[in-house]
This record gives C-alpha cells, sequence and structure tokens, in this order.
C-alpha cells in the first residue's frame, strides 16, 4: 500500500476502505507519511468529501492512533463539551465549570486556534502560569482534586489527530464536514467522556455556514457518538454575529470571568445554559431540562461555578492573583476605537472577517507553531438590530501597534453592514439533535 494511492484513490472520488484508512493514519502517526503527503490527501477530502462509513473509520483509526483515557476509577461518570469553532466562543470556560460545580465530572482534552477560530487553550494560556501541557498522571491528578480538569491534547492522546490538526491549520483544509467531525469525535472517544455535548455552530462567523451544512455535521457526530457507546447529543447555534463582545485570548477569558461571576452577555450565559442543560439529562444527573436549567442557574447564582474555575485554573499553575483581579491579564498597549461611517441599522456582522483580523494583529497563527499575542483582540459594541448614530463607537481595536490598527480599519468596516431597514435577528438556539 502506498500513500500516493490513497491520494489518488480519493482525488478520484473513490471511498477508501477501513484498511487503507488504518494504515494511512497509522503511518502519518508513526511519520511514515509526511505532511506534504497529509496535506494533499486532506486537500482531496474537501474537494471530494467522505461517506459516512469512511467518516466513522477515519474517526475510529485516529481515536486507536495512540493512548485512550480512561478515568473511571476517579470519575464513574464524566461529561464533555465541543464547539465546532466560532468567533467569540469561550463556551468551554463557562460550561465546563458549570456543570462540574453541579455534580458532573468534566475530563476536557481542548485544542488551539484553527483558522479564524479562537482555541479555548491559548485563551486559557493568557492566564500568567496556566499549564495546559499535562502528561496524563497529572490529568488525573487536577480531575481527582478539582472534578474539572481543561488541558491540551496529550501527545499520547490521538496523537494522529494532534498532527493533523495543526496541518489543517496551514494548508487551507480546515471547512471540510468529515474532517471536522473525526477530529472532534476522534478527541472525545480517545478522552473517555461518557457524555458529549456539541455546539455546532450556524453562519457568517462558523465553518459551518448554513443551517444544512450545520445539520449534518451534527447528524454525523451524534452518530459516531452513539455507534461508540457514548450518550452524545448537538445544539445547533448561530453564529450569525459573535458570541458576546470580546474576541481574542485575554479578552475571552476576561468576558468568561465576568459571566462565572454573575454578569456576563445575556447570548453566553443562554448557550452555556443550554449546552450544560444538555450535559444533565444525558447523565441522568437532572430528569428533564427545566430542571436543569434550574439547577445550573442556581450554580451560577452561588458563585459556585466560579469557584469551580478558579479551582482549576489555580490546580493547572495559573495565578490567582490575575483571576481576582482580571485587569492584570494581558492587555494590549493600543486601543483604538472604529466608529459608524453613517446612521442606521446594524444589519450583518461578518464574524469570519473579524476572526481574521484577530489573526492579522497577532491573536492567531500563520504558520503551525506560530507564537500568538494573547492580548491583542476586539471589543464588539453593536449588535445585529442596533439602531446607531453616525461617529458612534462599532467596536474597540486592541492592537500591539497604532500602525497594526489602523490597517484592519477597512476591513473591519467591511465586516459590519449599516443600512437603513430594521432587521429580524435570528434566535440563537437554532435546533437539537439528540
Amino acid at each position: 500500500m502506498r500513500a500516493v494511492d490513497c491520494i489518488v484513490k480519493k482525488r478520484d472520488g473513490g471511498s477508501l476502505t477501513r484498511d487503507e484508512l488504518d494504515w494511512l493514519i497509522d503511518g502519518y502517526t508513526a511519520g511514515r507519511i509526511g505532511d506534504e503527503q497529509m496535506a494533499a490527501w486532506a486537500m482531496a477530502v474537501v474537494l471530494r468529501g467522505m461517506d459516512d462509513r469512511e467518516t466513522a473509520d477515519l474517526t475510529l483509526a485516529m481515536a486507536r492512533s495512540g493512548e485512550q483515557l480512561d478515568v473511571h476509577d476517579i470519575a464513574p461518570l464524566t461529561v464533555d463539551k465541543h464547539s465546532t469553532g466560532g468567533i467569540g466562543d469561550k463556551t468551554s470556560l463557562v460550561v465546563a465549570p458549570l456543570v462540574a460545580a453541579a455534580g458532573m465530572p468534566v475530563a476536557k482534552m481542548s485544542g488551539r486556534g484553527l483558522g479564524f477560530s479562537g482555541g479555548t487553550i491559548d485563551k486559557l494560556e493568557s492566564i500568567p502560569g496556566f499549564r495546559a501541557e499535562l502528561t496524563t498522571a497529572e490529568f488525573r491528578t487536577v480531575l481527582a482534586h478539582s472534578g474539572l480538569v481543561i488541558a491540551a491534547q496529550s501527545a499520547e492522546l490521538a496523537p494522529a489527530d494532534r498532527r493533523l490538526y495543526a496541518l489543517r491549520d496551514v494548508t487551507g483544509t480546515v471547512e471540510s464536514l468529515p474532517l471536522i467531525a473525526a477530529s472532534i469525535m476522534s478527541k472525545k472517544l480517545a478522552a473517555g467522556a461518557d457524555c458529549i455535548v456539541l455546539d455546532v455552530k450556524c453562519g457568517s462567523g462558523a465553518f459551518m455556514t448554513t443551517l444544512a451544512d450545520a445539520r449534518r455535521l451534527a447528524a454525523t457526530m451524534v452518530a459516531i457518538g452513539r455507534h461508540a457507546g457514548r450518550r452524545t447529543a448537538a445544539v445547533i447555534s448561530s453564529m450569525a454575529q459573535p458570541l458576546g463582545h470580546m474576541i481574542g485570548n485575554a479578552l475571552e477569558v476576561r468576558e468568561a470571568i465576568a459571566t462565572l461571576q454573575g454578569h456576563g452577555p445575556s447570548d453566553l450565559i443562554e448557550l452555556c445554559l443550554t449546552l450544560g442543560s444538555e450535559l444533565a439529562v444525558l447523565s441522568g444527573r437532572c430528569d428533564d431540562h427545566a430542571a436543569a436549567r434550574a439547577l445550573l442557574r442556581e450554580t451560577l447564582a452561588s458563585g459556585a461555578a466560579w469557584r469551580a474555575f478558579r479551582g482549576m485554573v489555580v490546580a493547572q499553575g495559573g495565578d490567582p492573583a490575575v483571576l481576582d483581579d482580571p485587569v492584570r491579564l494581558p492587555h494590549a498597549p493600543h486601543r483604538v476605537a472604529l466608529v459608524a461611517p453613517r446612521a442606521g441599522v446594524i444589519q450583518a456582522i461578518n464574524g469570519a472577517a473579524l476572526g481574521h483580523v484577530v489573526n492579522r494583529l497577532g491573536g492567531g497563527r500563520s504558520h503551525k507553531g506560530a507564537t500568538i499575542d494573547h492580548a491583542v483582540g476586539l471589543e464588539l459594541l453593536v449588535q445585529l438590530g442596533d439602531a446607531i448614530a453616525a461617529g458612534a463607537p462599532l467596536m474597540r481595536i486592541h492592537a500591539a501597534s497604532a500602525a497594526s490598527a489602523a490597517a484592519e480599519v477597512p476591513a473591519l468596516l467591511d465586516a459590519i453592514t449599516i443600512g437603513v431597514e430594521p432587521v429580524a435577528v435570528p434566535p440563537l438556539i437554532l435546533e437539537l439533535v439528540r
């Protein structure tokens, strides 16, 4: 068997067998197949797709490519949440402590930024001292101590996905439903979560821009979870505009902390309650979604969720003084207001364009292994449907230099459509797949 044969077969629209996919993933993991051939195969998948059987076989091959974690001796049942990636999406920073504080242990492996979307690990690493790279023993210790751990995907856990995830980010092969589904679910299966809720983003600020594609991705991942014996559900949520107000690593941590302390943006709170409620029902913690939502609201109001987050961060080396005074998080030296060029109504916000701006400011990666600037980002001051006067602020640019902020002004103005007609704001929760 040769890698080039797998590439050509997929390029020409064929379906790879289970044996071929096992061989391909094993060879890439072991280093027998190089990045250039895997990138060519990934591009062929982007262009030709994969059928459901191929996608499931790919997922299981990636999950088996390394260690498969079992923490049932510490927590008889664990839960996990994953997002397909969106702009301003800091839900993991809120949902994980929210459900952990309500009695559902969370053992979470998370990723770094991918494409125009920020990653949970990059956000957490904006907290001075925070250690995302944990050994399996350290991962288990934090879980046992805190009931909550969020770590970078270890080298031993689904190593094929770890390599492929970074490769896709820099080869234009992110936007592929089979590759997204396999990446997400291989990590979830290898990490051993018993109950999984998936936040499938849909809209201009997501990889799935249409509801039809979001449905297909949600159904694919729920089916993979069910096939693997995991209780799985998906929430399809709108990315017609960024979630919350902050976009960028340290800025999003600051907003997540505010949310856990009871004064976060309403859309972020609503989505986190919806996702957490799904986990509470899947895990058997609550009998129905109304009871689950009431439990989680109490967990948030009592401060238990905030204490769970703080305890996890400290257990992973984060500086508690920064958590207690978030103004000490990294902050950009230049903050520049972007103002509306004319009066009108905010009719559209191109989330992907905003994400690309944050990347160019230094908040994302232009190549594999690149260092990022945790301080830069955007602070959005308007939402869809808002009426705005000429000269009123649309957002604040947090940049490393005045020149880098000024360079992005045209792109930012193009990302926000101001018109004269009222606009219908889509609901935040579009569909549930159970």
